[in-house]
């Protein structure tokens, strides 16, 4: 085989595989645009235990281009994510702790197990439980096999 064709042949490899790397990290990052995130956004990561879905976490981290920021930061944030399950205490308190360190109009994305799992979390008590802690439920995504996320934002100030 000529040098030409060789080189011709290695180019064409070479660029197949960046597009299959670059397919691989595109579908890594879908579920964490679903949730809106985009590159440099600080996002804080609270209710963190074993049972997490590390896929999303990393889908986040490398959409952001940053490790998650956890309970002990105390930055500013763009973004809350809540690990939430049944059993884990008085949810809208806790909501109320999730915005000490969020800006504005930054969101909270409540993540609680699908039903039929462990920990599952009524959307009825979500529901009921946001207000109180000055948010406002706008909607939700399904972002893993075994997590729902909800998406909480503040209410708007008069």
């Amino acid at each position: 085989m000529g040098r030409q064709k060789r080189v011709s042949l290695v180019l064409t490899l070479c660029t197949s595989r960046r597009n299959e790397v670059s397919d691989a990290v595109s579908a890594n990052v879908e579920p964490a645009k679903k949730l809106g995130f985009k590159d440099e956004d600080l996002v804080q990561e609270l209710g963190y235990d074993d049972d997490v879905d590390y896929d999303l976490r990393e889908s986040i981290e490398d959409l952001i281009g940053s490790e998650l920021l956890t309970e002990e930061d105390h930055d500013v944030v763009d973004a809350v994510i809540f690990w939430w399950r049944d059993g884990d205490g008085d949810l809208a308190d806790a909501l109320m702790d999730a915005l000490s360190n969020l800006e504005d109009n930054g969101v909270v994305w409540l993540l609680t197990p699908k039903q039929g799992r462990d920990g599952h979390v009524a959307p009825s008590l979500v529901q009921q439980d946001a207000p109180t802690a000055g948010l406002h439920v706008t909607s939700s995504e399904g972002v893993s096999r075994e997590w729902s996320a909800t998406r909480l934002v503040q209410r708007r100030k008069n």
